[in-house]
């Protein structure tokens, strides 16, 4: 393979970038946010990746989840904590159920660009360019409004720079303690089943601690029950962004994109002689790659022998993103191609994008029970298949929105209106999140028993 430069990517085709008015003003920005402090930290990159080798062997699990885009007018504490709580009784559902370590990774600190079906939206006979995410221009319906401007880029990084110290804070200050596991819930879904199922787990929670309280250890000072560790993760689609955040380690002279924890590339994106393709492979970060129904075994296996040459297990996560009608015939094909071909790959679950359509009042959604169906496919076709389902990667939100249609609290198409609040893509709220948690950790429990029987 031809060597690879933090800059090599403008080479290639790049899909999905805006075409900013003035280059002289992009590049003043670039050189601008280069000199800026990293957002994250080598050594936390190293880190997330012995953690994702390890849930590609089978012994823990990725949670990954968060805004489908993140936007600057809706930015504050309480979404950042709300969202935090959820994520958090996702994962002692289903660390208390499977009994294996939960991998947490926010879409969060960095996830503002979209790649977009089209470039252009038209309403009245106007064309405008298409709202692309608040990195790169603004939602209103207006030419100045759309037009791409690179200074964005600068207010992106700042905010995600209040959201990492806000997570940090939450993480290590006491939020995420087990001691706090009641604190977790939403007022808005304290009446729902899911709720009351967490309750019961909650004291069950509670119980254990006390014991180990009696026996002289409790979270004031063990670690590992008053504090967690929250990563942060976005798509890297605008490459200018990324490539001003991407830094020589002095040590070891290897590159990291220091923008987030790990990236992922689209697929939209991951074009195997592609702009992001390009500049992926050359960054130490954990990369996930999307892989929808158009995804054909051998491109799939190129695409990892690019991003991962040395076959290093952590390095590459296959993000399932197929649809609840297609996962069924589309995933075996890819997980017998890398299982013949002795790849390490860590395998996740999409269940939102595939999943997508619009409503009769014209509102985007997604039909809940089909993305608890695609999740529960995709463990059994790993079940199936003697290959491990490693994870879950969805689009979900702390606030009360009624985005996608269904749930315990069921949302319905004549509902969906009353607080449609997203930017670009329908999100799970609090309560529909936790309904999913319970399904993975049900799911999960019943194939490690079927596993443990087969042994």
């Amino acid at each position: 393979m031809k060597s690879w430069h933090v800059d090599s990517w403008r080479s290639k085709p790049a899909l999905q970038l805006p075409e900013y008015p003035n280059a002289e003003h992009l590049a003043h920005v670039e050189q601008a946010i280069a000199k800026m402090p990293p957002l994250v930290f080598t050594g936390e990159v190293n880190a997330l990746r012995q953690q994702f080798a390890e849930a590609t062997a089978g012994n823990a699990f990725l949670l990954q989840g968060g805004d489908c885009a993140e936007s600057f007018r809706e930015f504050s504490e309480d979404t950042i904590r709300d969202t935090f709580k959820v994520m958090m009784q996702m994962a002692v559902v289903m660390t208390f159920a499977a009994s294996v370590p939960v991998i947490k990774v926010g879409r969060m600190a960095g996830q503002f660009a979209k790649p977009r079906s089209s470039g252009v939206e038209t309403h009245n006979g106007l064309e405008l360019p298409i709202y692309r995410g608040d990195i790169i221009n603004g939602a209103a319906f207006t030419e100045a409004s759309r037009m791409p401007d690179p200074e964005r880029m600068i207010r992106a990084y700042h905010q995600s720079s209040s959201t990492l110290n806000l997570l940090r804070a939450f993480a290590q200050g006491g939020l995420a303690s087990l001691e706090q596991v009641h604190e977790w819930n939403l007022d808005f879904v304290s009446n729902s089943p899911q709720a009351e199922r967490y309750g019961h787990l909650a004291n069950r929670i509670d119980e254990t601690l006390a014991f180990m309280k009696a026996c002289g250890i409790s979270a004031s000072h063990t670690k590992e029950l008053g504090e967690t560790v929250f990563y942060t993760s976005h798509e890297a689609l605008l490459l200018p962004y990324e490539q001003a955040l991407t830094h020589q380690d002095s040590v070891t002279g290897k590159w990291y994109d220091l923008s987030g924890h790990m990236l992922w590339v689209g697929d939209r994106t991951r074009q195997v002689d592609g702009a992001h393709i390009e500049f992926v492979r050359g960054v130490e970060n954990p990369i996930g790659l999307k892989a929808g129904p158009s995804l054909l075994p051998e491109e799939l296996i190129e695409l990892i022998d690019i991003v991962n040459p040395d076959n290093t297990a952590g390095k590459v996560n296959v993000i399932i993103r197929m649809g609840a009608d297609k996962v069924v015939e589309g995933l075996p094909p890819l997980i017998r191609a890398v299982e013949r071909e002795g790849r390490h790959v860590l395998w996740s679950c999409d269940p939102m994008h595939g999943n997508t359509f619009k409503a009769r009042s014209g509102y985007k959604t997604r039909q809940v029970t089909r993305v608890l169906q695609e999740v529960k496919s995709f463990f059994e076709i790993h079940q199936a298949e003697g290959t491990y389902a490693g994870g879950v990667h969805f689009e979900m939100t702390g606030q009360d929105v009624t985005e996608c249609i269904g749930g315990a609290r069921e949302v319905t198409e004549e509902t969906l209106g009353n607080r449609y609040q997203t930017h670009c893509d329908p999100r799970l709220n609090a309560d529909q999140s936790l309904e999913l948690a319970f399904l993975i950790a049900e799911t999960f429990k019943s194939c490690k028993a079927l596993r443990s029987k087969s042994k």
